[in-house]
């Protein structure tokens, strides 16, 4: 029988673990499912325990010499090699203990998530531990060592043959999912990021457009440092209808980064719980539009893991399912059971207090820059679909 929704986890997710003072802490994983329990929107029966990929299914992006270094480094710091030219072994993507094994298993969450709904045991699901974006070839980056998202969309096309959307909402570029299909016209993707000239990875220019044959299927829409809410979901709701409209994907991979928000240590960016609550619904809503409810959904990025991620992921998977958006506070056992672990003071309410900073200054100004850039972004597109329709 066909689920509405699988959550794929398991504890040996928590594997992956660069230090104890690394910002990339899945502590948020746990944080998160527990919220969810407490919540009683998680049971048992929606869990699914993910397996670990295969070198094979890993190979489909990165190469093969590069899995049997990241391999090599899992077992030994040897001085030998030169670890920092594959990006591990450096002060980002640090080597740790079995990483090859750790780094694999949440590539085979991503996996197990797309067996599930493109197989039809499940409409939708939902991988947080996923979402490494930052993955190259043959090469580690930004925290991420394996690309999930890259394999599994590689996997949907091969297994599958799926024309697939990648939507990216974390506020670092998407730049290694992007990168893997450049030149693929069966893979459209979309990046909505922090601009590069404040924040790693430095790239998602909107000249970033694709090539060969790929051209006019990748999107990137930088916004300004700063950017709030109402900014970013207006860049966010035009780009994703007329993308979908355009590109007619049959699965849509999103990855759900949590670190624009006003709280995130590494980032810039003004956005409350309230952007959190939005993004998953379009994309739920198009998925069903466009693609008979084929939704797979992967974390990503968020770096204040105590009064963030757990609100945000959590109220991701509520809408995978239709549970009404929760109003009034947190679940006092969650409160009480975390907030002497805690750091920072919790935010005691699902959606943030308001006001929740002082008035930005120069607000109008960055909300005409990010809608001209949108206009700039979506130009070419636009003009392509004027000349269909006049055929």
């Amino acid at each position: 029988m066909k689920t509405n929704a699988v959550f794929v986890f398991s504890e040996d997710q928590l594997g992956y673990k660069f230090s104890e003072t690394h910002p990339f802490n899945q502590k948020r994983l746990t944080l998160t499912v527990d919220l969810l329990k407490e919540m009683n929107a998680l049971s048992p029966s929606d869990i699914v325990v993910p397996r670990i990929a295969t070198d094979e299914e890993l190979s489909l992006v990165h190469d093969p010499g590069y899995i049997e270094i990241v391999k090599k480094a899992s077992l030994e710091k040897s001085e030998t090699t030169n670890y920092e030219s594959y990006g591990i072994g450096t002060e980002d993507t640090p080597i740790f203990p079995h990483m090859h094994e750790a780094s694999a298993s949440l590539v085979g969450g991503t996996l197990t998530a797309v067996d599930y709904v493109m197989e039809g045991k499940s409409v939708h699901a939902l991988n947080i531990g996923g979402g490494l974006h930052h993955g190259f070839k043959g090469r580690a980056s930004g925290f991420c060592v394996y690309n999930d998202s890259s394999v599994a969309i590689k996997y949907m096309q091969l297994k599958y043959n799926a024309r697939v959307l990648y939507i990216d909402t974390d506020a670092h570029h998407g730049d290694g999912v992007q990168w893997s299909f450049y030149d693929d016209p069966n893979v459209c993707t979309i990046s909505i990021h922090e601009t590069g000239r404040y924040l790693f990875p430095g790239t998602g220019n909107i000249t970033e457009r694709g090539t060969g044959e790929g051209y006019g299927t990748s999107f990137n829409f930088p916004i300004d440092a700063f950017t709030e809410d109402e900014s970013f979901l207006e860049i966010y709701r035009t780009a994703l209808r007329e993308i979908v409209e355009s590109f007619k994907p049959d699965v849509i991979l999103s990855q759900n980064g949590a670190d624009a928000h006003y709280f995130d240590p590494l980032t810039h960016l003004y956005g409350t719980m309230n952007i959190y609550r939005e993004i998953p619904k379009l994309a739920h809503e198009l998925a069903h539009q466009y693609c008979d409810g084929r939704w797979i959904a992967v974390g990503g990025g968020g770096y204040d893991i105590w009064r963030v991620v757990p609100r945000a992921w959590s109220l991701l998977w509520m809408e995978m399912n239709d549970i009404k958006t929760p109003e009034g506070n947190l679940p006092k056992a969650w409160l009480d059971r975390w907030s002497k672990e805690s750091p920072v003071p919790f935010i005691p309410t699902w959606m943030d207090p308001s006001p929740l900073y002082e008035p930005i200054p120069r607000k109008a100004e960055i909300t005409e820059k990010n809608k001209q850039m949108l206009e700039k972004a979506l130009y070419a597109l636009r003009n392509q679909q004027s000349y269909k329709n006049h055929q």
